[in-house]
């Protein structure tokens, strides 16, 4: 599993944000570019990489309601959110590539209220 789609099924599982956004980020999903932002993936990366997960059954993709975008005065947005099977998978997935990825490639997890998040 490359370190993109880690990065990616880690946002699309509410990893790193507040209990509240996570139950959100879990039932309603992402839109494209918020979850570009929270990857830090470029487009280009990005929807491949989502289309791929898609298509393997653990990602589904949907466009918000007329109205919703309607009243914000701007476009539709497609959300995508992780299916039942993806959701299922993807923690054991994400623990299996942290395993075994060398030291120096893990993620660096930082402790919460230290300066710089690493000790």
């Amino acid at each position: 599993m490359t370190p993109h789609t880690q990065t990616v099924l880690r946002a699309l599982l509410g990893q790193g944000v507040d209990g509240e956004r996570r139950s959100v980020v879990l039932t309603d999903g992402l839109y494209g570019l918020e979850l570009s932002k929270l990857s830090g993936l470029p487009n280009g990366t990005l929807f491949p990489l989502l289309e791929r997960l898609r298509q393997a059954g653990w990602v589904e993709r949907h466009w918000e309601q007329d109205d919703i975008a309607e009243v914000e005065g701007r476009p539709r947005r497609r959300f995508y959110r992780l299916t039942s099977k993806g959701a299922d998978l993807a923690p054991g997935a994400l623990a299996e590539a942290m395993a075994s990825a060398p030291a120096e490639a893990r993620p660096k997890l930082g402790r919460p209220g230290l300066a710089g998040g690493t000790r």
